[in-house]
């Protein structure tokens, strides 16, 4: 019997995608949107030195197939990813209608999305009234604040101290179909958010919303405010079976690394580790060592696209994708014979975009335990298609396996 780590990098997109031209960040489409080759051509003319040097340095990804993968997708220039791939490699399409993380997430998962998502207008304010009466009422506030699309980091910048004063919860969204609510761990506690979050979510999964996001954060207005790992999100149930219902439901392990229990409500899952993109590659390596035969490990790490790519940072971007390069690199060399492990993503944010949105791009498959070659440009659904493949187990859905 065999194993699979499905491992997203979240954000990691590699332009090309067909419908780029109908998604868009403010006025501007997403057409030409690269993540990837765009931090690498910053990188090689020196535009990226901000903790790090040189050109866009990761050899193991590379080696898999990352800058072939990237040429194949859109034609783009990735300098220093240039060498023949020797791993199974290719590029992904989503046919969802949203670059957001459950769309993603679902169709890696072999279910594309069956419905438009609910997405608040950019306008002050940006809630329907009912709603915020809701939201104020499960607080135990006598309002809200942000009431908008805005920055994480910068609405916690503007409203922090206002917050603790008033207790008033800070509520914001973006371009992605969310609901994000930020408060402070310690003066509105962290167990009086998550339990608002939960109260709130079945109405906003009622307007399909996809997720109500948990956001706290610590500090003072004179220090500065930070936002904690204790993110939470509550989104929508998926309607059907996912790749981690299958492997389940024929009494295989499955294991969440990261967001994915929450992502997926917990769905096919045993049991889900969470943390720091540093703390979760330690529980990947602990996965890969002692993770049972037949078991499915799905990981997503998430500090590209929270991180980085919303901020359009893209030094910090180049600095994740090398620390996660060495990291992954050690891990690849612990696969077990008979293991399989897929690298890919669930959308894109070019740190070099306009805005602070998601861009709507191709994602790299990228295969180690399956020889070498080139699978072509597939579909999201096949990614799941294939892991339930090499597992042996029934597949689901509208995906195609390209082992």
């Amino acid at each position: 019997m065999t194993r699979a780590f499905l491992v997203v990098m979240d954000s990691v997109g590699i332009g090309g995608a067909p419908d780029a031209d109908t998604f868009f960040n403010g006025d501007r489409p997403d057409t030409g949107a690269n993540t990837l080759a765009h931090i690498a051509q910053a990188c090689a003319r020196g535009a990226a030195e901000e903790g790090r040097s040189g050109p866009l340095h990761l050899p193991h990804l590379n080696r898999l197939g990352l800058g072939a993968a990237t040429r194949l997708a859109s034609g783009a220039a990735t300098p220093g990813l240039a060498a023949d791939p020797s791993g199974l490699w290719g590029c992904a399409r989503e046919h969802s209608r949203g670059k957001d993380t459950p769309s993603g997430h679902w169709e890696l998962a072999g279910l594309p999305v069956p419905w438009d998502w609910h997405y608040f207008p950019d306008t002050i304010p940006a809630f329907p009234n009912d709603l915020v009466q809701a939201v104020a009422e499960a607080a135990g506030s006598d309002g809200i604040l942000g009431n908008c699309h805005a920055s994480g980091t910068v609405i916690i910048d503007r409203h922090g101290a206002e917050h603790m004063r008033t207790g008033q919860p800070i509520c914001y969204t973006s371009a992605d179909s969310v609901f994000q609510i930020a408060a402070h761990e310690e003066t509105f506690g962290l167990d009086r958010l998550l339990a608002l979050c939960k109260a709130v979510a079945p109405r906003l999964h009622a307007m399909k919303v996809g997720r109500v996001i948990a956001r706290p954060f610590v500090g003072t207005p004179e220090t500065g405010f930070t936002r904690t790992t204790n993110r939470k999100d509550f989104a929508i149930t998926p309607p059907a079976p996912v790749l981690t219902n299958w492997a389940q439901d024929v009494g295989r392990r499955v294991h969440g690394v990261g967001k994915i229990g929450d992502i997926f409500s917990m769905q096919g899952i045993d049991d889900v580790v969470k943390g720091s993109d540093a703390e979760l590659m330690t529980h990947l390596a602990r996965l890969v060592a002692t993770a049972e035969e037949g078991s499915l490990t799905f990981a997503n790490f998430v500090e590209f696209d929270s991180l980085y790519g919303h901020r359009r940072d893209i030094s910090g971007y180049a600095r994740a994708l090398e620390w996660f390069d060495r990291e992954i690199g050690q891990i690849l060399q612990s696969l077990r014979p008979g293991d399989l492990m897929v690298l890919t993503a669930d959308h894109g944010n070019d740190p070099s975009w306009p805005g602070t949105d998601h861009t709507r791009e191709q994602v790299p498959v990228l295969v180690a335990g399956r020889g070498a070659g080139q699978i072509g440009q597939v579909n999201f659904a096949d990614i799941a298609a294939s892991v339930a493949a090499h597992l042996a187990i029934p597949a689901q859905g509208p995906g195609r396996s390209f082992l």
